[in-house]
């Protein structure tokens, strides 16, 4: 398995590849802040969407190859907010349904830990589906639960939230 970082061309060069992606993950149960039954155009227009942040500079892409496809990706959005300079936030880390359970979402998040610290970021962010499989992720990789919004189904959100943290300084700096 390959982890590279995308640029703007390179995501658009795979741009059909990430489109499958997106349109499996979300077909087999992933929980991305995304509707499960969006169309082609609406995948197409949301990684168009991500090549715009590419090449502004306020979202790294992450992504796994296994035999020269690709298996997965993760993003980062980088906070542009001056009091929180140092962070970014997890966002859409999805691996393809008949590669899931063979490490690559654990690889793809440390890929991305340690991107964040290459770039002198200390603090992660990120939420997910309280009561997924993926909180066992998290929680295995030494992010901490900060809380739940289970209000979030009412509210009108489709499924209650779990957020977490990390941070990347080193033990003896913190």
């Amino acid at each position: 398995m390959k982890i590279q970082i995308l640029d703007a061309s390179m995501a658009a060069d795979k741009h059909p590849q990430l489109v499958g992606l997106l349109l499996d993950a979300l077909a087999h149960g992933a929980s991305m802040g995304l509707p499960p039954a969006l169309t082609l155009r609406d995948a197409e227009d949301y990684w168009r969407g991500v090549q715009v942040a590419l090449a502004g500079g306020t979202r790294v892409l992450l992504a796994a190859t296994h035999e020269g496809r690709l298996a997965g990706t993760v993003q980062l959005e980088l906070y542009q907010r001056a009091n929180c300079r140092d962070g970014a936030e997890v966002q859409k880390m999805m691996v393809h349904s008949h590669l899931r359970r063979r490490g690559i979402g654990s690889v793809l998040l440390r890929a991305a830990e340690a991107e964040t610290r290459e770039m002198g970021r200390s603090l992660l962010f990120l939420d997910t589906e309280a009561g997924s499989g993926a909180e066992a992720l998290y929680h295995g990789l030494g992010y901490t639960r900060v809380d739940a919004l289970d209000d979030a189904l009412a509210a009108g959100c489709a499924r209650p939230t779990a957020i977490y943290y990390k941070s990347l300084l080193m033990p003896e700096l913190a």
